[in-house]
């Protein structure tokens, strides 16, 4: 695949001039995502019963028309639809089918109007189920966690459920008093009454739907940090020991990847450790997911903690705009792994990338990074050899150019889209012409792998 083909993801043309497509286009996701508007904000007010999986929801979506609509769509589960309004009243009419609420207008709402779409809900709510496993809402042993990558957000309220479209957020959750509650940005409020207790979290920063997050567990918090900003871990009592050794080199991480990327891009950061094994640790905004299994108080999972911080950067703040970039987000991740080994007295990034690419010369040559197709989107070879393409990068501009590089890149696309293009476009401003996108066709879009 030629670097000029991988263009920023656009909305598909509706088949009629107001209705939105139920489709933004994404080859890898076809049927996720929806197009005529854009969100701007989720005041999301949930109510939910712990002991019997029980949800009671309202959804508030502040939208703007990207084209004139009569008809335009949410991304939408398996939850039953009580009532929908647009602007105070109701639609002409609304269907719930295929994951897909679908709202007919008796009003058209004109190009560049701002719009408010309220849907009150309930259920029993539960993953979605797809290629990539058990996806969004999940109950844990005792508790919920929610991890939607990439299109799981759809399992507990209606959105616009693509990279490509990010919101502001207000999470409220009421539930059992017993139960300590996390959700992404600031806790803005607490409130106990008759043995429940209700949280409120803002995320100020805009944020992809598949990031948005609830935890939900018999915790208690422990401050680990506050440079640059407040960092707490949540996790059931009986891990306190392990989890304050596992995670005292956060703040040495967090000064790392400030050098090298730039400021942090959020107002907190958080880590919530689960009763259960889990079996791999997950992201969202702000925070990182691990499971008991991946806490053993001797630093066993450094690499762990160091990939989900770097996703911050990589990921959360600076996010694809479509999924088959996705190298983007997990090589940068990987190759931070091998930056932090090396800052605390592991190999050097050199020897990190050597071992790392006889792994990958060991393994099948049938997989093009840059484009692997949906099935392999989480392929480890994507996170291995997009970052040897970092590295290649890297050692081609040499350090100093490569991470002045690398923390503009960083600042000028904070909270914004990235994509493949983008990047070698940007990149290539620090090299000779043509150097950039030939090392990236070679590593990223060539299936055979070429020379370390």
């Amino acid at each position: 695949m030629a670097i000029a083909a991988v263009e920023y993801l656009t909305t598909v043309p509706s088949r009629s001039s107001s209705y939105g497509s139920a489709s933004l286009g994404d080859e890898y996701l076809p049927a996720t995502g929806n197009g005529g508007y854009t969100v701007e904000h989720y005041d999301l007010d949930l109510d939910y019963r712990v002991a019997t999986n029980r949800l009671s929801a309202t959804a508030v979506i502040t939208a703007r028309a990207t084209m004139r609509l009569e008809r335009f769509s949410l991304d939408f589960a398996s939850l039953s639809v009580e009532k929908v309004t647009v602007n105070g009243a109701r639609p002409r009419k609304t269907t719930h089918a295929s994951r897909k609420l679908t709202v007919m207008l008796d009003t058209a709402i004109e190009n560049g109007d701002e719009f408010e779409i309220v849907v009150r809900y309930r259920g029993a709510p539960r993953p979605i189920r797809g290629r990539w496993g058990d996806l969004g809402w999940e109950e844990l042993t005792d508790g919920v966690l929610v991890a939607s990558q990439p299109n799981g957000a759809a399992s507990w309220f209606p959105s616009n459920d693509h990279p490509s479209d990010k919101a502001t957020y207000r999470i409220s959750l009421a539930c059992e008093s017993p139960y300590l509650v996390v959700a992404n940005g600031g806790l803005v409020s607490r409130t106990a009454r008759s043995g429940r207790t209700t949280w409120v979290y803002e995320s100020a920063e805009p944020m992809a739907s598949y990031l948005a997050t609830i935890q939900i567990g018999r915790y208690v918090s422990t401050q680990l940090g506050t440079e640059p900003v407040v960092q707490t871990a949540y996790f059931p009592p009986s891990l306190a020991r392990v989890v304050k050794v596992d995670f005292e080199r956060l703040g040495d991480m967090f000064a790392l990847f400030c050098d090298r990327f730039g400021p942090y891009p959020f107002s907190s950061y958080s880590v919530v450790v689960t009763a259960d094994e889990l079996e791999i640790p997950l992201e969202a905004q702000g925070l990182a997911v691990f499971g008991r299994n991946h806490i053993d108080g001797a630093h066993g999972s450094d690499r762990l903690i160091a990939h989900e911080l770097a996703h911050q950067w990589f990921g959360n703040s600076l996010t694809i705009t479509r999924w088959r970039d996705i190298w983007l987000h997990e090589g940068f991740a990987c190759y931070s792994e091998w930056l932090w080994a090396q800052e605390s007295g592991g190999p050097a990034i050199g020897t990190s990338a050597a071992e790392h690419y006889r792994m990958i010369d060991a393994l099948p040559q049938d997989i093009v990074v840059g484009d692997p197709g949906p099935g392999a989107m989480f392929d480890d070879r994507i996170y291995k050899r997009g970052a040897l393409a970092v590295h290649a990068v890297r050692v081609q501009l040499g350090d100093r150019r490569f991470f002045e590089a690398l923390r503009a890149f960083v600042a000028a696309h904070r909270h914004a889209g990235i994509s493949a293009a983008g990047f070698v476009s940007f990149f290539a401003g620090y090299a000779d012409d043509g150097v950039i996108e030939q090392l990236v066709d070679r590593w990223v879009f060539s299936a055979a792998l070429p020379p370390l």
